[in-house]
């Protein structure tokens, strides 16, 4: 994952929509059928989102999902997943959103889908979520067929819903990121319940949504074990950008459907906190339902999917501070992936900038959508300058220039933090998991 304070300006980005209603009292509902609906009012100057959440039938069947795959930690939650369905642009997208557990951990992220209604009438579905009863009366509620389900990249934690919610819709194609892989084993999609998918193709001018949605492949089979691959798309009508673990916007409070049992068990000062807690003291102390530990829980969890090890768990608001509401590449795609391969990757986001003229930003992780530009995407890509050096900027003026000064502020990252990234990047180099990152400015 999926996703600095300066005193330079940041970006225009910023969510659509902070999400501040209350995740409890929306899945605690026991009726059956019941669909509740709630609008956020926004600033005079955004739209308004809204959000809608179908009851699970039977007081928690519809959201029952059975899942324990997944190497070396299979995804939670195991047995329940609310989900939530929120209309990004009225009568044209909607994103579905899952909690997303790592292991047996207490640490957590939102998984997101998208969905786009097509001239025809027909969906057109980007990274499917796991299809419970309650997900996919929330699709059905759309009053309209899924004719195409897409699988936008190589990774596991999309990978492992697509067939499950393909066989919820058997009419619907199925297209996937091309040079599809998986570790330990390399199984065939097929192994993951996929079949007949077709290949996504860079730039391919004969897919049946060409003339709405266009796409571009990112694909280096550079960077160790196995290629990265994500495919990038643009909805044309909305001016909309589509990624899967390109950019994040981690937003200050935690999304909805992450549950405040998962934030008050991250907010629990337990071995991960007295490892991480640079030798001082931690005490132990129960932890009350309020919003301060679940918004300490959401820090901590964030901090932990960012750099896998950071540096102060007890005391996490400093670095969640340099982190958070601004548009950015995760250290772990930054440092594991795209150092790797940083010619690839700006060839990539130069023609994502050059022919898309995007205005917002949807990815399968944290903040969606995300008020963007061009400028502050290129800027959250502003490290590769350090490894590509000038002649890889292809359009020097003052406002590139700018850029570029954005961007060097949203890749920092806290060194203390980064260590055990760091570390961890410099053994998988040296067991040749990895490429060895790109240094040096190349003449």
């Amino acid at each position: 994952m999926a996703a600095a304070a300066f005193a330079v300006p940041l970006p225009k980005s910023s969510p659509l929509a902070s999400r501040e209603l209350n995740s409890a009292f929306l899945s605690g509902s026991p009726l059956k059928g019941l669909c509740l609906q709630a609008k956020s009012r926004r600033s005079k100057n955004r739209s308004e989102l809204s959000l809608v959440v179908a009851a699970a039938a039977g007081g928690g069947e519809g959201r029952f999902y059975f899942n324990f795959t997944g190497f070396p930690f299979p995804l939670g939650p195991f047995l329940n997943r609310q989900t939530l369905r929120y209309e990004a642009v009225k009568d044209a997208i909607w994103l579905f959103e899952q909690e997303q557990a790592l292991g047996f951990s207490s640490v957590s992220t939102n998984v997101r889908m998208t969905v786009i209604r097509l001239k025809s009438g027909g969906l057109w579905v980007h990274a499917p979520i796991a299809p419970t009863k309650e997900c996919i009366q929330l699709v059905k509620e759309l009053g309209a067929p899924v004719e195409y389900i897409v699988l936008p990249t190589f990774a596991y934690e999309h990978k492992i819903f697509v067939g499950p919610f393909s066989r919820q819709f058997p009419r619907a194609q199925v297209w996937v990121a091309p040079r599809q892989w998986s570790w330990p084993l390399n199984l065939p999609l097929e192994f993951f319940g996929i079949f007949r998918a077709r290949i996504l193709e860079d730039e391919d001018l004969s897919t049946p949504w060409a003339d709405e949605i266009e796409q571009k492949v990112l694909s280096s089979p550079e960077v160790g074990i196995g290629p990265y691959v994500e495919v990038a798309f643009y909805h044309k009508r909305t001016r909309t950008l589509l990624v899967t673990d390109a950019v994040i916007y981690v937003p200050r409070q935690p999304p909805e459907c992450i549950s405040k049992e998962s934030l008050l068990s991250s907010a629990k000062n337990g071995l991960a906190v007295k490892i991480l807690s640079k030798g001082r003291e931690v005490p132990e102390e129960p932890v009350v339902d309020n919003n301060m530990n679940r918004q300490k829980g959401w820090e901590r969890m964030v901090l932990q999917i960012l750099f896998l090890g950071p540096s102060n768990l007890l005391e996490p608001n400093a670095s969640f501070s340099q982190m958070s509401q601004k548009l950015i590449v995760s250290p772990i795609v930054k440092t594991l992936v795209f150092c790797k391969v940083p010619e690839k990757v700006r060839d990539w986001i130069d023609r994502i900038s050059r022919d898309w003229r995007f205005k917002r930003i949807i990815p399968a992780h944290f903040a969606g959508p995300i008020n963007a530009s061009r400028s502050d995407f290129l800027a959250a890509f502003g490290f590769l300058d350090d490894l590509l050096g000038e002649s890889y900027v292809t359009r020097p003026s003052l406002a590139m220039l700018f850029t570029s000064l954005l961007g060097k502020a949203a890749s920092y990252f806290p060194p203390d933090d980064m260590r055990t990234l760091s570390s961890l990047d410099q053994f998988l180099v040296s067991v040749g998991a990895v490429k060895k990152t790109v240094s040096g400015r190349k003449k």
